[in-house]
């Protein structure tokens, strides 16, 4: 895989050259295998968490991988267009605005020991700005090209913290233009539902039941792109054990074989909305 700049990578695009690169500072990832109408992304995959910071946090390398979203890449490496962090959100979180990335308290306690250093805060902001540098230019350069794009923003959730019963699936939608794109959101649940995974985990798939579509990488998107459509997906962590940090890589593996057939038929509805 070859290490470029965000600036290297945004003359490639501009140029429509296919490539796969991590970022100089291996901040985050990307891969264009062929310019075409729709985008995947997972923005929480990453675990980076650089050294500077390890004696300053409070918590702990499980603690971090709990609030992650460990393999989301993985569902969906086989895409032709691919963008995901690399470093842990506990560093930076790609679905929060530049101003409020940083945490100061996450999940209930403070995140660091002392203040953290503005060095250090000013390195991690800018690999926030490189990501989504990189993020625009290649949405513009599909929507230019299509008209249109299509996005697909991969999470997951923690489903055993919730004291009711939550779907394997859920699909935020609160910023998106209902009027225009609600029928594509509901076929995109509909999609979702009928997924079937091993050990008899339940194909269930909701619209704003756990999360509402509020991150910052689809608020971002649909503002500066008028004809782009953030479908923010998350899936349980049914593909793991929330306790124990063990993966279930035949769930994982059958996610993504399935979400392979499933987007692009997705694709096709969208573009024959437009």
């Amino acid at each position: 895989m070859r290490r470029l700049s965000p600036e290297e990578m945004i003359g490639l695009i501009r140029s429509e050259t296919p490539f796969e690169a991590v970022a100089s500072d291996y901040s985050f990832r990307v891969k264009v295998a062929s310019y075409a109408p729709y985008i995947c992304a997972a923005v929480h995959d990453g675990n980076q968490f650089r050294k500077s910071l390890w004696e300053n946090c409070t918590h702990s390398a499980y603690e971090r991988w709990y609030e992650e979203d460990p393999c989301t890449r993985e569902m969906i490496a086989s895409h032709p267009i691919v963008i995901s962090g690399s470093d842990s959100r506990f560093e930076y979180d790609l679905n929060r605005p530049p101003e409020d990335c940083i945490f100061e308290d996450a999940w209930g306690k403070p995140l660091w020991k002392s203040k953290l250093p503005e060095e250090e805060r000013a390195l991690s902001l800018a690999k926030h700005k490189a990501f989504y540098s990189v993020a625009h230019a290649l949405t513009d350069q599909i929507e230019s090209k299509f008209g249109a794009a299509l996005v697909f923003d991969m999470h997951s959730y923690n489903w055993k913290r919730w004291d009711r019963p939550v779907p394997t699936w859920n699909l935020g939608t609160s910023n998106i233009d209902a009027s225009r794109f609600g029928v594509l959101a509901e076929s995109w649940r509909s999609r979702l539902a009928d997924i079937q995974l091993p050990h008899g985990i339940p194909s269930t798939a909701r619209i704003n039941d756990v999360f509402f579509g509020k991150g910052y990488f689809l608020k971002y998107l649909t503002e500066n792109f008028k004809n782009t459509l953030v479908l923010a997906t998350e899936i349980s962590k049914i593909y793991c054990d929330e306790t124990t940090g063990v993966i279930f890589p035949e769930v994982v593996d059958s996610a993504g074989r399935q979400l392979k057939e499933l987007i692009p038929l997705q694709l096709i509805e969208f573009q024959e909305c437009l």
